[in-house]
């Protein structure tokens, strides 16, 4: 795990968010801009799929987010796990590596990136060193639900045979990967019950992830619980207690719902809070499908990032919709308050 000077995991995302000046940009929506670019993710691993087919396209999609302003990118993981893997016929060396080789595309954008803003004569100061922005590289991990794509990730209901232990059993492997992998923090994302974040947590105080940061986000559809209507006060607590556990927050959720949840969340917690959701619009689950109603533009997306700043937010990004326009929008917003 890159920790930056070997600190332990409760002052990296400190550290770096001093270095940000007190707030930092995560990317935005990762498949949609991958359909952009031509990517047909008609598929059970969606997102995953172009590890397979077309890596140059998720590195093209990196490194418009870390031209738009991000801080922070997360890897095409999100839906890329060992099981799904060998369900398309790999072996389990042969996922294990796609897992692995979705931080190195991430790493390689960075670096591009960072040779880039060092060629850039207007990174330079007057000292002659390139003014970098720090970049951090979190590995995304989505729940039980995204890996059996069938729409229970936005549910969070698994039915009585899914148990502790077997989310435990199902996350390890990859965990260990991810943890491992030469990313600087791990993303577990769009957690959709008390019972997966628990699971989580477990693993994290386990064995070889023992020092590996984390941040816990959870996704709703009500603005008062996680969408298995499970309370956000109490999966937030859960995060809270774990030690590798760096930040605490929602994504996938539409905009319109943030502020309330964020308040219930800084109520059990001092860590910090990260924040980026979805564009609005609705997922249709059997349809496989967004939509395209009811979405904000980036505008009036950005336009609550003020708020959630004065509420305690201090991470910023997009999920499923937004785009490398909303990250921008992001920085132009928090950058303009940070002069007053």
């Amino acid at each position: 795990m890159g920790q930056v000077n070997g600190d332990t995991p409760s002052t990296i995302l400190d550290d770096f968010l001093d270095k940000c000046g007190g707030c930092a940009v995560v990317d935005g929506g990762f498949a949609t801009e991958l359909e952009r670019y031509g990517a047909d993710l008609n598929d059970p691993l969606w997102s995953a799929k172009c590890l397979i087919s077309s890596p140059q396209l998720v590195r093209r999609v990196h490194l418009d987010y870390l031209d738009a302003g991000a801080n922070i990118i997360l890897t095409a993981s999100y839906q890329a796990t060992i099981q799904g893997f060998e369900s398309k016929g790999m072996s389990r060396e042969e996922a294990e590596h796609l897992l692995k080789r979705s931080v190195e595309i991430a790493c390689e954008a960075r670096e591009i990136y960072a040779d880039k803003s060092r060629k850039s004569s207007w990174e330079f100061v007057e000292s002659g060193q390139a003014s970098r922005r720090p970049v951090l590289i979190a590995a995304s991990i989505g729940s039980y639900g995204a890996y059996l794509a069938d729409g229970s990730e936005y549910s969070g209901n698994y039915g009585e045979a899914i148990t502790l232990q077997a989310l435990k059993d199902f996350h390890r492997r990859r965990l260990q990967i991810l943890a491992n992998s030469g990313a600087d923090l791990l993303a577990l994302e769009t957690i959709p019950n008390k019972l997966e974040a628990q699971a989580y947590a477990e693993l994290l105080e386990e064995e070889a992830m023992m020092n590996a940061p984390a941040w816990f986000s959870f996704s709703s559809k009500d603005g008062v619980n996680v969408v298995s209507g499970d309370s956000i006060s109490e999966c937030a607590s859960i995060a809270d207690s774990c030690k590798q556990v760096v930040a605490v927050g929602i994504n996938c959720t539409p905009p319109r719902f943030i502020h309330d949840l964020l308040v219930s969340i800084r109520k059990v917690t001092n860590k910090p809070i990260i924040i980026y959701p979805n564009s609005g619009e609705t997922y249709d689950p059997e349809q496989k499908q967004w939509v395209n109603s009811s979405g904000v533009s980036d505008e009036d997306f950005v336009s609550y990032v003020g708020k959630w700043r004065e509420a305690g937010a201090s991470l910023f990004g997009g999920c499923c919709r937004t785009t490398p326009n909303t990250i921008r929008g992001i920085c132009r917003v928090l950058s303009e308050d940070g002069s007053k």
